[in-house]
């Protein structure tokens, strides 16, 4: 899969995006394994810990539609600064993949990492992990 045509996507879902509190619109896109791509959008609330970020919207969708198998994610912020995944949102793609590929950008440029750089040792409760007794 071309990262670029990801990160297409993501700019796409990042104009549907609810943010009247931050001002920030940012959107993500998430490939599947089996080549599918799930779409979110960061959907703010006056109540701030209702707020949902984007990676987590995509993420959702694609569970709820019986997938769990995701090798990348490219993330979009409609502005000038740029920010990697918060780290609920990091926690959340290590469930399924702790070494996905994460591309996040903004107007001017991108970064491309991987999970593991951005959450290293993250938490699991998988016995056969280290750090886990």
């Amino acid at each position: 899969m071309d990262l670029d045509y990801l990160l297409e996507q993501a700019k796409k879902a990042a104009q549907q995006a609810y943010s009247p509190y931050s001002g920030y619109r940012v959107g993500a896109a998430l490939l599947c394994d089996n080549g599918s791509i799930y779409t979110g959008c960061n959907v703010e609330n006056a109540s701030y810990s209702l707020t949902i970020c984007a990676e987590r919207n995509a993420v959702f969708k694609a569970v709820s539609d019986g997938q769990r198998d995701f090798s990348a994610i490219a993330i979009y912020v409609d502005s000038e600064e740029i920010f990697p995944p918060c780290g609920a949102c990091r926690q959340v793609l290590a469930e399924f993949n702790p070494r996905m590929q994460i591309l996040y950008a903004n107007r001017r440029g991108n970064v491309l990492s991987d999970l593991e750089t951005l959450l290293p040792q993250a938490f699991n409760l998988q016995e056969d992990e280290p750090g886990n007794f």
